[in-house]
Order: structure tokens, then C-alpha cells, then sequence
């Protein structure tokens, strides 16, 4: 778990900044869609941690069920 959570945070971080480096570099060569990307942009940068966190929690709820099936599987039954 540990390691699936810092591949995704350093994705998410990689994807912003190069969304944020993009916006700034066509806003430097003033392209005419640059007003578009950077409202893009700060849609994405409350999305994309959102959507990370949201697969966090899933991926957390699925691996917490497939162990307490295994332990009911096993007769291990825990009160």
C-alpha cells in the first residue's frame, strides 16, 4: 500500500507540474488558448487530488474486504 501511494502522489505531482509548465510556456508565446488552458488547468489541480484520493480509498476498502473474506474463508472468525 505504502508503495502504491507515493507512485500515485508522484504521478499526480508530474501531471500538474506539466500541465502548470505548459500553461505557462503558451502564455509566454501568447497563444490566443491560453485563457482555456488556464482554466484547465485550475480545474485539474482540485481534480486530479481528488480522483487520487477517491482510487486511495477504494483501493483501501477492496484490500480490507478481500482480507476479512479470507479470514472468514479460513474459519477464523474475529468479533
Amino acid at each position: 500500500m505504502k508503495n502504491t501511494k507515493r507512485i500515485f502522489a508522484v504521478s499526480g505531482v508530474a501531471i500538474l507540474i506539466g500541465m502548470y509548465l505548459t500553461t505557462l510556456i503558451l502564455a509566454l508565446t501568447d497563444n490566443p488558448q491560453t485563457f482555456y488552458l488556464f482554466k484547465i488547468s485550475i480545474g485539474l489541480t482540485i481534480l486530479i487530488p481528488v480522483l487520487l484520493w477517491i482510487y486511495l480509498a477504494m483501493y483501501r476498502y477492496i484490500e480490507q474486504r478481500r482480507h476479512s473474506n479470507q479470514d472468514a474463508s479460513n474459519g477464523n472468525d474475529t468479533y
